[in-house]
Formats: structure tokens, C-alpha cells, sequence
């Protein structure tokens, strides 16, 4: 099958290669899939980086990326034949594995292999997996938000997006941050009740007048946890919830413990990768919801031959996408 892969970490056109290599075969529980796109996530082009001197390779040869989308052509045991054939989205092909989704076939658990509506494209499909199950837990993980006010910042990226539309079908009033103006024309497709360029906007007052509050912000869906906690902590409700994903920005964030203290306030740290199974499963039967309901929408950026991978990543990594970066295969 061709497939890409990297046998040493590092730049993306110096360490990706395209060819031939064995075709999976699906063991006892799990499914052969395949694969038509797979999303890059962040930690997709962190990992083959080396990101953070994390320059040993896990396998001698890793196929990367964890999300995708594709077809059920084969079952490794005989409960599971009735899914051949079937549509299907997955999520989490490499974690622990050394083959993941950037492949022309790739063979996972069962129950990494969610169903996917005819209505959704393949590569909507790959944009699904890791951004919209870290969005789900960020918003959902500390109970209801109905009637509540959520802060997703960069709501046009990823995890944001899905975010601003779980937090908005779950009842609440959503504003998001962005950084440039098409960024925020997918915010506001996304659902967004306010975008607000962080660059140009007085954030801290458009907020309060927002909510009519000095502190009306219940939950926060944090991309860059350190560079934002001095405007999180001036909108931040008494017993709000910052649920962070990331803070490249700000590797070690020094945090304000007695402000914290006083505000009864809780920090939830997502990602994905721990999320024990009822988290995964609970984000997958919501996701599964919004694609068969119709209101759950992808923003895709590029859609590039697995044969260009190397460029894929660079698109991604460079954060001059908005949305998806997906490879086809």
C-alpha cells in the first residue's frame, strides 16, 4: 500500500517519505479501513518535529497522524463482518502504535471506528478525531453550560470551532477570539455570539459589556493557557472553570493562586490522549449526533495528495490555515 513515514525526527521536507510499504491486516476485535483522508493535527507535526527535544523515535518507522475517514473493507473477527462496507471516521490511529492514518489502509479497534453519515464527506470526516473530542470535553466536562457565557479562544482553529458549536447547541452564549478577519468569519459561521480580534479589540471590555457583567465569563476554552490568564483573570465568574488544551506560547505559566483561590475557580487540564474510555466514548456518541443532526460543521483549509505530505504539514505548522489541513489518499 503506499503509505508516508518517518524513520528520524525533524523538518517535515527532510524527514517524510512517500512509497510502498506493508498493507495491515485487521487482528481479533478490530477493523481494516481504507483510508481516503487524514487530518494533521498539531501534535501530528509536533511529534515528527521533535517538538520540546523530544527526538527519540517511539518505533524504528511511524506512519503518522491519528484522525481519518474511510471505508470498512475487512473485520478481524466475526462479530464485527456486519461493518464491512461501512463509512466510517477514527480517531487515535497512532497513539501507542506505530501506524496511524497516513496510509492508504490502516487496521484499529473497533471502537476507534465511529460510523460516519453519507451526508459527510471523507474529508470532513478527518477533520473530526482529536479537536472535536478535546472540544466536547473542554466544554461538557464540568457539567451543563446552558444559559452559561464560554469564551473560546482562537475559535477558529480546530478544537475551537467544534467548540464554540457544542457550547452554542448546548444553550449557551459563546464568544470566541481570533486574530485575523477570516479567522472570524469561521467563528462566526461556527455560531459565535461575538468574535473579537485580540490584536485591535479591548477584549476585557467587549466582554463585560457583553455580558453586562465586571465578571461574566463561566467557562473558558483555552488555546494558549499562559499568554491569556491576565484577560482571563479579569473576566473570569466567581467558580468558573478554564479548560485548557494548550500553551505553546507559554511553556510554564506562573499562575495568580490567591486570585484563583478567591474566585472558588477550577482549572481542567484536556488532552485527549489520557481521557479515560467513558470521555472518548461520550465525545464520539456527541459527535455522531451532530454530524446525523446537521449542525455540526467543519471548516477544511487544503485538501493535499498524501504524495505532497511534506507540504501539508508545512501549511499547518506555519498557522496560515484556517481550519483542517487534510491529506487524500
Amino acid at each position: 500500500m503506499k503509505a508516508a513515514w518517518y524513520q528520524r525526527k525533524g523538518p517535515a521536507n527532510e524527514v517524510l517519505e512517500v512509497g510502498e510499504q506493508p498493507q495491515p491486516v485487521a487482528g481479533p476485535g478490530e477493523l481494516l479501513i481504507r483510508v481516503r483522508a487524514s487530518g494533521i493535527n498539531p501534535s501530528d507535526w509536533k511529534a515528527r518535529a521533535g517538538w520540546l527535544g523530544r527526538s527519540e523515535m517511539p518505533f524504528p518507522l511511524v506512519i503518522p497522524h491519528q484522525d481519518g475517514a474511510g471505508e470498512v473493507v475487512a473485520a478481524g473477527s466475526p462479530e464485527l463482518e456486519s461493518r464491512i462496507g461501512e463509512r466510517v471516521w477514527f480517531y487515535e490511529a497512532a497513539l501507542g502504535r506505530p501506524f496511524g492514518g497516513a496510509a492508504e489502509y490502516v487496521a484499529l479497534p473497533a471502537r476507534q471506528v465511529q460510523p460516519l453519515p453519507a451526508s459527510v464527506t471523507f474529508e470532513e470526516g478527518a477533520a473530526l478525531g482529536v479537536p472535536a473530542m478535546t472540544a466536547h470535553r473542554c466544554v461538557l466536562a464540568d457539567g451543563s453550560v446552558a444559559g452559561k457565557v464560554v469564551l473560546v479562544t482562537g475559535g477558529a482553529g480546530a478544537v475551537g470551532r467544534y467548540a464554540i458549536q457544542f457550547a452554542k447547541q448546548s444553550g449557551a452564549r459563546v464568544i470566541a477570539t481570533v486574530s485575523r478577519e477570516e479567522q472570524a468569519r469561521s467563528a462566526k459561521a461556527a455560531g459565535a455570539d461575538l468574535v473579537l480580534n485580540r490584536h485591535n479589540d479591548d477584549l476585557a471590555a467587549r466582554i463585560r459589556d457583553f455580558t453586562g457583567k465586571e465578571r461574566g465569563v463561566d467557562r473558558v476554552v483555552e488555546v494558549a493557557f499562559g499568554a491569556n490568564l491576565d484577560l482571563t483573570m479579569q473576566v473570569l465568574a466567581p467558580r468558573g472553570v478554564i479548560a485548557t488544551y494548550s500553551s505553546d506560547a507559554v511553556a510554564e505559566p506562573v499562575l495568580p493562586y490567591w486570585p484563583l483561590l478567591q474566585l472558588d475557580a477550577a482549572i481542567r487540564f484536556v488532552l485527549v490522549y489520557v481521557m479515560d474510555a467513558a470521555a472518548h466514548d461520550e465525545a464520539a456518541a456527541a459527535i455522531g449526533e451532530g454530524l446525523r443532526g446537521g449542525w455540526l460543521s467543519h471548516e477544511i483549509a487544503a485538501r493535499v495528495p498524501l504524495d505532497e505530505i511534506a507540504q501539508a504539514h508545512e501549511l499547518l505548522e506555519s498557522g496560515r490555515a484556517v481550519g483542517k489541513v487534510v491529506t487524500i489518499s
